[in-house]
């Protein structure tokens, strides 16, 4: 019925048209009479619990940042299935983000390409809403992604993150420092190592003992993927989150027009598969095994997170498939692993 409607419908609307009339619907979901119903039909099997970050995860799937970047929908996606919703990427000040239109399909490829800009109201209105939603007593585990406000220059980033963390380390189960979105001037310049460590270790030290991870971008070398996880281990971090969107625009099967015409962007979904799987390995490789290690890019179907976690990932998040399989994205994935779980 979804593919029915998305095929038919939602294709025809703009993307973020389309998404802002998904999302009203999650976040309607806990008052509409639909949750309650929704979350007894999604709920995690009790064998899918994993223990990570001093944290118990119902399911070892969650949604991405990005989808809900205010944290309004947190119940309704927890109702559906999603085992921790990671909310953002909220910054310091707030920011319309780009000029529209800053998010386009490609529905060949099951992709996305989006220029958003970090467009949120800003840490400081998000962080009472965190605070409530962290209080309920049937929640998803809540992740708070900050990033830098576009008009922070570089070298000022670290104040500017630190105003983030103090707002919304107390009120999130784990905090994630994002310096890899293709979409704001000078970001993934962050991901340097003598940037990012005084960083890491500012936020890191700001956090009142709340986990923090860093989000690192699929472009970055091998090299540069296994310096930061050493990096990680050093300044004992909480983990790694892999990956970010890429720039990359190999082996599309969209008319190579259209990519041309939509522009910059980071390119997300299931293109990404391939590198973000390899990333996935080279982390696991280099970081001890207790470093929590989140794997997102280009996983759609159950078989493809049990795939992330047999190779190491200690948690799997998705964004791009939701928009392609629909609301019940995450109970299909979790009554798989439940099943492949029981067949193993």
């Amino acid at each position: 019925m979804y593919r029915f409607i998305f095929s038919t419908f939602l294709t025809r609307l703009d993307p973020e048209v389309a998404h802002g009339l998904a999302f009203g619907v999650i976040r309607a979901l806990p008052y509409i009479g639909l949750g309650a119903l929704a979350r007894a039909y999604a709920k995690p099997d009790p064998s899918l619990r994993v223990q990570a970050l001093g944290l118990t995860f119902e399911s070892p799937f969650g949604i991405a940042a990005g989808f809900d970047k205010e944290g309004l929908a947190i119940r309704g996606l927890g109702q559906l299935g999603f085992g921790h919703v990671e909310v953002g990427t909220l910054t310091a000040q707030a920011q319309p983000g780009n000029p529209k239109p800053r998010m386009f399909r490609l529905v060949t490829d099951r992709a996305l390409i989006n220029r958003m800009g970090f467009n949120n109201h800003g840490a400081a209105e998000a962080a009472p809403r965190l605070a409530r939603e962290r209080r309920r007593s049937v929640r998803p585990i809540i992740g708070a992604n900050i990033g830098k406000s576009r008009v922070v220059d570089v070298d000022a980033a670290i104040d500017d993150y630190l105003t983030s963390t103090r707002l919304l380390a107390p009120v999130s189960d784990y905090l994630v420092v994002n310096v890899s979105s293709p979409n704001t001037p000078g970001l993934r310049g962050l991901q340097e190592l003598d940037r990012l460590a005084p960083l890491l270790t500012a936020v890191r030290d700001a956090a009142g003992g709340k986990p923090v991870l860093v989000k690192i971008a699929p472009d970055l070398s091998d090299d540069e993927v296994r310096r930061i996880a050493e990096l990680t281990t050093s300044l004992d971090l909480g983990g790694v989150i892999a990956t970010n969107t890429t720039i990359s625009r190999e082996g599309l099967a969209a008319d190579a027009g259209l990519i041309e015409r939509i522009g910059a962007g980071g390119l997300s979904g299931a293109p990404l598969k391939e590198r973000s799987l390899a990333v996935l390995r080279l982390l696991r490789a280099t970081l001890p095994a207790e470093t929590c290690v989140i794997s997102v890019g280009g996983v759609e179907t159950a078989a493809e997170v049990a795939e992330r976690l047999a190779a190491g990932a200690t948690l799997v998040q998705g964004y791009t498939g939701f928009i392609y399989e629909g609301p019940l994205w995450a109970a299909r994935i979790n009554r798989g692993l439940a099943r492949l779980a029981g067949a193993a």
